[in-house]
């Protein structure tokens, strides 16, 4: 199976994109920056800017979505998603800015071109919605979808994408914020549970078999909570310890460990169930003693 297949997709707006849009490198796109180095027709490495510049669409061209989703992700450890949203929005408003100042031609590819980036933000905001958690990454989303939208005031059909993404990404944010609000409320304080496990009486201690008495249903039970756990464990989320861990590095930016709840909610989940597992085996041997 090629990469291609295992990477999130969205599925392009075919009539409005057009055949030129074939999610791969064009030959002519080897003029527009020299610095990507390519093997076998995949770039290897890049400077920054230049990588940027290959992220974001233009008239005869779409990056590949390994290439959008590799990207986004990795990207992070070198620049903040707000900043590289910023930089993308100002490569869109000079493409967009040359088309209207170019011939009669060039003006009526505008709808094409607003597609193109819409198709983009599509696949960022579905793939990496963490990203526009913060108002400075939605303020640079609004900004780039307000230019866009100039392009098709006619019909609205841009505007109506927009609004649908915008509402989608909503959703998928406040869906995220209630699993934290309520993985919250759950949250105990750091204790020594076998401190604890001592000082309770013998009596109140209960026997795991005794909740729950068919092994096969409670091994069903944590393996739901394991999977849940592990659902909520995004991409993202491994790259901010990554960029954490890297930030000594002055060439990288510094991770926000604030985003990585995720992670530590599963962490201390795996603790428990370990404690748990060790206790059950403790008690059955002290028991046969």
């Amino acid at each position: 199976m090629c990469a291609s297949e295992t990477m999130p997709q969205t599925p392009i707006f075919s009539s409005m994109l057009g055949s030129s849009c074939s999610g791969q490198v064009q030959p002519d796109m080897g003029e527009r920056c020299v610095d990507p180095v390519y093997q076998d027709g995949n770039i290897v490495s890049g400077s920054l800017e230049a990588l940027i510049e290959r992220l974001v669409p233009t008239m005869d061209y779409y990056p590949d979505r390994t290439y959008i989703f590799t990207f986004l992700l990795s990207s992070r450890v070198f620049i903040h998603p707000h900043e590289l949203l910023a930089k993308v929005g100002q490569m869109c408003i000079k493409q967009k800015q040359q088309l209207e100042a170019g011939t009669e031609a060039e003006k009526a590819k505008l709808k094409s071109f607003a597609a193109k980036i819409i198709q983009l933000l599509k696949e960022w905001t579905e793939t990496f919605p963490y990203d526009f958690q913060d108002e400075k990454s939605m303020k640079e989303l609004k900004e780039i979808a307000h230019r866009i939208t100039q392009c098709d005031e006619e019909n609205g059909t841009v505007k109506k994408i927009i609004s649908q993404m915008t509402q989608n990404l909503l959703m998928a944010l406040s869906a995220r914020s209630q699993y934290q609000e309520i993985k919250e409320k759950f949250r105990q304080p750091a204790t020594d549970k076998g401190t604890i496990l001592k000082t309770k009486p013998q009596s109140t201690q209960k026997d795991i078999l005794s909740v729950c008495c068919d092994p096969l249903i409670l091994a069903q039970q944590l393996t739901h909570i394991e999977l849940e756990r592990v659902s909520n464990i995004y991409p993202e989320d491994l790259m901010q310890i990554v960029s954490h861990m890297d930030s000594l590095d002055n060439h990288k930016c510094r991770g926000d460990v604030t985003k990585t709840y995720n992670l530590e909610a599963y962490d201390n989940w795996f603790n428990c169930l370990s404690m748990l597992v060790a206790t059950e085996i403790c008690r059955v041997g002290t028991s046969r003693r």
